[in-house]
């Protein structure tokens, strides 16, 4: 039985008034009639995929599956000092003065409504407010629940649904405030985090270890040789995985990568980009509940043995609005101190079920001549 650990939910609901509507009238230009000439060509209703009812699954399955010793805390909206740390003046300008507005930022459909640079904002911060709970040790590891999400955000560009960059800005918070000089942030969402990759690039005090379906998958980065420049060189690890691969290769690539990797950095702080796209129901890889779950183990252990337990979680993509609940769901109870599942090959558990139904009607004699 393992011992129960304390895990806070940090969580603001102001996060909800991001949401974009592609039938609203958006700002004009160029940009606008591409997108929607983009669109007109699917021949379907297109919806925004990432919108607020992503949060709210999520919040509805812990009310119907609580999970032992979980606490909530408010979050909170980061300052624009907090986010020039890893974003630049002019981009912050140009985001800023969307505030109020509905709009598309690029080609990649990023789209903000009204309520978004403010949800953006309180993303940012509540990441921050994890990061702060955590190296306080008002808390034994912290999951920032927040949209929108953050790892494809570079310093000068809102790209794949992300507006600031939540991860790094909590990580730059870490290091200028709370005296965290080396940073290990891991990202298993299914997509590539280039924003986090382009702003840390140069940085021999971050570690970016990013597993990913591989190029040409959106957003196309991410190739194994991409390892950082200068001072950086060597603290960017890709690893770019088949679409379909899933449990086994996952936590191979963790054992064998992420553990030494990190055990040389000695981080003083992990953060993990926590997307859950990566599940089969998502349609770019193929991680099981019980997959997500092995690599909070293996990330939580090494926040144990190299930092003294300081481990955050920031939400990023997944789409399917049940793995999406599931899986976060799933790291919360390991992080609460819940067993860790052993991963299974993904088909083996219906075979298995096959098996036990149909071997009895075969297990005496041939009723052929």
């Amino acid at each position: 039985m393992s011992a129960k650990r304390e895990v806070t939910l940090v969580y603001d609901e102001r996060v909800l008034n991001h949401a974009p509507d592609v039938n609203a009238a958006f700002l004009p230009g160029r940009l606008d009639k591409r997108v929607r000439g983009i669109l007109a060509g699917l021949n379907v209703q297109w919806k925004y995929p990432e919108h607020p009812g992503r949060i709210q699954a999520i919040l509805d399955l812990l009310v119907r599956e609580p999970v032992e010793g979980l606490r909530f805390a408010p979050g909170k909206s980061a300052t624009r000092e907090q986010l020039a740390r890893v974003h630049t003046t002019s981009y912050l300008d140009d985001v800023f003065s969307l505030r109020d507005k509905n709009a598309w930022l690029d080609v990649d459909t990023t789209a903000v409504s009204p309520g978004s640079i403010e949800a953006a904002e309180v993303a940012a911060g509540t990441a921050i407010a994890a990061v702060e709970a955590v190296c306080s040790g008002s808390t034994g590891s912290a999951f920032a629940l927040i949209r929108p999400p953050g790892h494809h955000a570079e310093p000068v560009r809102a790209r794949g649904f992300c507006l600031i960059n939540n991860v790094a800005v909590a990580a730059a918070h870490a290091q200028a405030e709370l005296g965290c000089e080396r940073v290990l942030i891991v990202d298993w969402d299914a997509h590539h985090g280039n924003g986090t990759q382009d702003i840390f690039w140069a940085d021999p005090n971050v570690m970016f270890f990013d597993i990913h379906r591989a190029s040409p998958f959106y957003p196309g980065s991410g190739n194994l040789h991409d390892v950082g420049a200068g001072l950086g060189e060597g603290t960017t690890v890709n690893v770019p995985m088949p679409g379909g691969a899933g449990d086994v290769a996952y936590l191979r690539a963790f054992n064998e990568i992420l553990v030494p990797a990190a055990e040389y950095f000695k981080p003083d702080l992990i953060l993990v980009s926590a997307g859950f796209d990566a599940h089969w129901y998502d349609l770019a890889m193929n991680v099981s509940f019980e997959g997500f779950a092995a690599m909070t183990g293996i990330v939580q252990s090494l926040a144990d043995r190299l930092c003294e337990g300081r481990l955050a979680f920031v939400l990023e993509g997944g789409y399917n609005t049940e793995s999406l609940a599931h899986g976060v769901r799933s790291v919360l109870d390991v992080l609460a101190g819940g067993s860790v599942p052993e991963p299974r090959v993904c088909g083996m558990e219906a075979v298995e079920e096959a098996i036990a139904f149909h071997l009895s009607a075969f297990a005496g004699e041939s009723s052929g001549e």
